[in-house]
Protein backbone atom coordinates (compact mmCIF):
# COMPACT_ATOMS: atom_id res chain seq x y z
CA UNK A 1 0.00 0.00 0.00
CA UNK A 2 2.92 2.19 0.95
CA UNK A 3 6.53 2.07 -0.34
CA UNK A 4 9.24 4.21 0.93
CA UNK A 5 12.20 4.02 -0.81
CA UNK A 6 16.01 5.74 0.39
CA UNK A 7 13.96 8.76 1.56
CA UNK A 8 16.13 11.55 2.84
CA UNK A 9 15.25 15.03 4.26
CA UNK A 10 18.26 17.22 5.32
CA UNK A 11 17.74 20.75 6.85
CA UNK A 12 20.61 22.99 6.22
CA UNK A 13 23.94 20.93 7.45
CA UNK A 14 21.60 18.57 9.61
CA UNK A 15 20.04 15.44 7.90
CA UNK A 16 16.96 14.47 9.58
CA UNK A 17 15.99 10.72 7.58
CA UNK A 18 18.94 9.44 6.04
CA UNK A 19 17.85 6.72 3.09
CA UNK A 20 15.19 5.32 4.85
CA UNK A 21 13.44 2.59 2.67
CA UNK A 22 9.98 -0.01 4.43
CA UNK A 23 6.80 -1.10 2.85
CA UNK A 24 3.82 -0.88 4.75
CA UNK A 25 1.00 -3.95 4.13
CA UNK A 26 -2.64 -2.87 3.34
CA UNK A 27 -4.68 -3.42 6.37
CA UNK A 28 -1.31 -3.86 8.92
CA UNK A 29 -0.59 -1.90 12.05
CA UNK A 30 2.83 -0.61 11.00
CA UNK A 31 4.53 0.83 13.91
CA UNK A 32 7.84 3.56 13.60
CA UNK A 33 10.06 3.36 17.17
CA UNK A 34 13.49 5.33 18.18
CA UNK A 35 15.19 7.30 20.40
CA UNK A 36 13.99 11.01 20.55
CA UNK A 37 15.72 12.84 17.71
CA UNK A 38 15.83 9.65 15.68
CA UNK A 39 13.78 11.25 12.56
CA UNK A 40 10.32 9.44 13.50
CA UNK A 41 7.92 12.61 13.21
CA UNK A 42 10.24 14.13 10.38
CA UNK A 43 9.66 10.81 8.54
CA UNK A 44 5.50 11.05 9.84
CA UNK A 45 6.01 15.02 8.03
CA UNK A 46 7.71 13.83 4.53
CA UNK A 47 4.90 10.96 4.06
CA UNK A 48 1.96 13.42 4.62
CA UNK A 49 3.03 16.09 3.01
CA UNK A 50 4.13 18.92 5.39
CA UNK A 51 7.94 18.05 4.54
CA UNK A 52 9.27 17.85 0.75
CA UNK A 53 11.57 15.08 0.50
CA UNK A 54 15.44 16.21 -0.37
CA UNK A 55 15.73 13.34 -1.73
CA UNK A 56 13.78 9.37 -2.58
CA UNK A 57 10.73 8.13 -3.31
CA UNK A 58 7.20 8.05 -1.79
CA UNK A 59 4.71 5.19 -3.47
CA UNK A 60 1.51 5.13 -2.33
CA UNK A 61 -1.13 2.67 -4.25
CA UNK A 62 1.21 2.72 -6.89
CA UNK A 63 1.19 6.64 -7.24
CA UNK A 64 4.42 9.00 -6.31
CA UNK A 65 3.01 11.30 -3.37
CA UNK A 66 6.59 13.11 -1.99
CA UNK A 67 6.18 16.53 -1.80
CA UNK A 68 1.96 16.64 -2.42
CA UNK A 69 0.31 18.95 -0.60
CA UNK A 70 -1.53 17.46 3.05
CA UNK A 71 -5.00 18.39 1.44
CA UNK A 72 -4.49 16.70 -1.56
CA UNK A 73 -3.15 14.06 -0.01
CA UNK A 74 -6.01 13.66 2.54
CA UNK A 75 -8.35 13.56 -0.39
CA UNK A 76 -6.48 10.31 -1.31
CA UNK A 77 -7.33 8.77 1.43
CA UNK A 78 -4.39 9.62 4.33
CA UNK A 79 -5.33 10.94 7.23
CA UNK A 80 -2.96 11.80 10.64
CA UNK A 81 -2.92 12.90 14.28
CA UNK A 82 -0.26 15.06 15.70
CA UNK A 83 2.01 14.32 18.52
CA UNK A 84 0.73 17.80 20.65
CA UNK A 85 -3.15 18.36 20.28
CA UNK A 86 -4.67 20.08 17.55
CA UNK A 87 -8.27 20.67 19.39
CA UNK A 88 -10.09 23.74 18.91
CA UNK A 89 -10.94 24.54 22.74
CA UNK A 90 -13.79 27.17 21.25
CA UNK A 91 -15.65 24.77 19.42
CA UNK A 92 -18.01 21.92 20.66
CA UNK A 93 -16.50 18.05 20.78
CA UNK A 94 -18.40 16.91 18.10
CA UNK A 95 -17.76 20.00 15.81
CA UNK A 96 -14.26 19.33 16.43
CA UNK A 97 -14.70 15.89 14.64
CA UNK A 98 -17.19 17.39 11.79
CA UNK A 99 -14.18 19.35 10.87
CA UNK A 100 -12.25 16.18 9.98
CA UNK A 101 -15.17 15.97 7.17
CA UNK A 102 -14.63 19.21 5.17
CA UNK A 103 -13.11 18.14 2.14
CA UNK A 104 -16.65 16.11 1.10
CA UNK A 105 -19.03 19.02 2.14
CA UNK A 106 -20.18 21.60 0.02
CA UNK A 107 -20.42 24.36 2.89
CA UNK A 108 -18.97 27.24 1.37
CA UNK A 109 -20.61 30.41 1.59
CA UNK A 110 -22.03 30.56 -1.89
CA UNK A 111 -23.36 27.45 -0.84
CA UNK A 112 -25.45 28.91 2.00
CA UNK A 113 -26.58 31.87 0.58
CA UNK A 114 -28.22 29.94 -2.24
CA UNK A 115 -29.82 27.18 -0.08
CA UNK A 116 -28.28 24.50 -1.41
CA UNK A 117 -31.26 21.62 -0.73
CA UNK A 118 -28.90 18.89 0.41
CA UNK A 119 -26.74 20.89 2.50
CA UNK A 120 -29.05 20.72 5.20
CA UNK A 121 -28.93 16.83 4.84
CA UNK A 122 -25.28 16.43 4.36
CA UNK A 123 -24.66 18.11 7.30
CA UNK A 124 -27.12 16.19 9.49
CA UNK A 125 -25.73 13.24 8.30
CA UNK A 126 -21.98 14.22 9.13
CA UNK A 127 -23.06 15.41 12.49
CA UNK A 128 -24.75 11.66 12.77
CA UNK A 129 -21.19 10.37 11.77
CA UNK A 130 -18.96 12.13 14.39
CA UNK A 131 -21.28 11.05 17.51
CA UNK A 132 -20.98 7.39 15.93
CA UNK A 133 -17.31 7.61 15.85
CA UNK A 134 -17.18 9.57 19.06
CA UNK A 135 -19.17 6.81 20.11
CA UNK A 136 -16.02 4.15 18.29
CA UNK A 137 -12.99 5.97 19.72
CA UNK A 138 -15.03 5.95 23.41
CA UNK A 139 -16.10 9.47 23.65
CA UNK A 140 -19.40 8.77 23.83
CA UNK A 141 -19.59 10.52 26.80
CA UNK A 142 -18.74 13.88 25.32
CA UNK A 143 -21.47 14.80 22.26
CA UNK A 144 -22.84 17.06 24.09
CA UNK A 145 -19.77 18.39 25.63
CA UNK A 146 -17.70 21.80 25.05
CA UNK A 147 -14.04 20.32 23.65
CA UNK A 148 -12.47 22.67 26.78
CA UNK A 149 -14.04 20.24 29.25
CA UNK A 150 -12.55 16.91 27.93
CA UNK A 151 -10.00 15.60 30.01
CA UNK A 152 -6.44 15.25 28.02
CA UNK A 153 -6.63 11.65 27.08
CA UNK A 154 -10.18 11.73 26.30
CA UNK A 155 -8.85 14.88 23.73
CA UNK A 156 -6.16 12.37 21.97
CA UNK A 157 -9.26 10.00 21.67
CA UNK A 158 -11.83 13.31 19.98
CA UNK A 159 -8.31 13.82 17.45
CA UNK A 160 -8.62 10.09 16.30
CA UNK A 161 -12.19 10.47 16.16
CA UNK A 162 -11.91 13.60 13.66
CA UNK A 163 -9.17 12.05 11.46
CA UNK A 164 -11.38 9.01 11.27
CA UNK A 165 -14.13 11.63 9.80
CA UNK A 166 -11.84 11.50 6.13
CA UNK A 167 -12.59 8.24 5.72
CA UNK A 168 -8.96 7.33 5.47
CA UNK A 169 -7.50 4.15 4.11
CA UNK A 170 -4.12 4.85 5.68
CA UNK A 171 -3.98 6.81 8.89
CA UNK A 172 -0.88 8.02 10.52
CA UNK A 173 -1.15 8.23 14.57
CA UNK A 174 2.17 10.73 16.20
CA UNK A 175 2.04 9.27 19.93
CA UNK A 176 -0.71 8.37 20.55
CA UNK A 177 -0.37 7.47 23.95
CA UNK A 178 1.99 10.98 24.81
CA UNK A 179 1.02 12.09 27.82
CA UNK A 180 -1.45 9.42 28.84
CA UNK A 181 -2.02 7.89 32.45
CA UNK A 182 -1.33 4.03 32.47
CA UNK A 183 -5.58 3.57 32.19
CA UNK A 184 -5.88 5.91 29.17
CA UNK A 185 -2.76 4.16 27.32
CA UNK A 186 -4.53 0.90 27.63
CA UNK A 187 -8.04 2.77 26.24
CA UNK A 188 -6.20 3.82 23.22
CA UNK A 189 -3.92 0.43 22.95
CA UNK A 190 -7.79 -1.23 22.61
CA UNK A 191 -8.49 1.34 19.81
CA UNK A 192 -5.96 1.28 17.68
CA UNK A 193 -6.30 -2.35 17.89
CA UNK A 194 -9.94 -2.66 16.94
CA UNK A 195 -9.08 0.37 14.34
CA UNK A 196 -6.84 -2.69 12.54
CA UNK A 197 -9.76 -4.84 12.94
CA UNK A 198 -11.85 -2.35 10.65
CA UNK A 199 -9.30 -2.84 8.15
CA UNK A 200 -7.55 0.44 7.87
CA UNK A 201 -4.29 0.49 7.67
CA UNK A 202 -2.23 2.29 10.42
CA UNK A 203 0.95 3.74 11.12
CA UNK A 204 1.95 4.85 14.43
CA UNK A 205 5.02 6.56 16.02
CA UNK A 206 5.13 5.58 19.69
CA UNK A 207 7.49 5.35 22.91
CA UNK A 208 5.49 3.38 24.93
CA UNK A 209 7.11 0.09 23.96
CA UNK A 210 4.83 -2.55 25.34
CA UNK A 211 1.58 -0.86 23.33
CA UNK A 212 3.72 -1.04 20.14
CA UNK A 213 4.84 -4.76 21.19
CA UNK A 214 0.87 -5.81 21.60
CA UNK A 215 -0.55 -4.12 18.68
CA UNK A 216 2.05 -3.91 15.68
CA UNK A 217 2.15 -6.26 12.96
CA UNK A 218 5.62 -5.11 11.82
CA UNK A 219 7.89 -2.07 13.45
CA UNK A 220 10.57 -0.36 11.77
CA UNK A 221 13.43 1.03 14.05
CA UNK A 222 14.85 4.60 13.42
CA UNK A 223 18.44 5.28 14.57
CA UNK A 224 20.01 8.79 14.08
CA UNK A 225 18.13 9.69 11.23
CA UNK A 226 18.56 5.74 9.49
CA UNK A 227 16.96 2.43 9.56
CA UNK A 228 18.50 0.31 12.07
CA UNK A 229 16.17 -2.38 11.98
CA UNK A 230 12.54 -3.92 10.78
CA UNK A 231 10.79 -7.19 11.52
CA UNK A 232 8.26 -8.19 13.57
CA UNK A 233 7.63 -7.51 16.83
CA UNK A 234 8.74 -10.97 17.88
CA UNK A 235 12.04 -9.82 16.12
CA UNK A 236 12.34 -6.85 16.79
CA UNK A 237 12.38 -7.48 20.90
CA UNK A 238 15.93 -9.84 20.48
CA UNK A 239 17.67 -7.67 17.83
CA UNK A 240 20.78 -7.15 19.48
CA UNK A 241 21.45 -3.90 17.51
CA UNK A 242 17.65 -2.53 18.59
CA UNK A 243 18.37 -3.73 22.36
CA UNK A 244 21.66 -1.74 22.91
CA UNK A 245 20.35 1.62 20.80
CA UNK A 246 17.03 1.31 22.18
CA UNK A 247 15.21 -0.41 23.92
CA UNK A 248 18.20 -1.81 26.50
CA UNK A 249 17.21 -2.65 30.02
CA UNK A 250 12.93 -2.61 28.98
CA UNK A 251 13.23 -5.30 26.58
CA UNK A 252 12.71 -7.62 29.68
CA UNK A 253 9.53 -5.97 29.96
CA UNK A 254 7.96 -5.87 26.71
Amino acid sequence: MLRVENLTKAFGGVTAVSGVSFEVTKGTIHAVIGPNGAGKTTLFNLITGVYTPSSGSIVFEGSEIGGVAPERLAKRGISRTFQNLQVSMNLSAIDNVMTGAHLGLNSGLLAGMIGLPDLGGRERATRIRAAELMEFVGCGAYVAAEARSMPYGALKRLEIARALMANPRILFLDEPAAGLNHTETHEIEDLIAALGKTGITVVLVEHDMKLVMNVSDRIVVLDYGKKLAEGTPAEIRVDPDVVAAYLGAESEGV
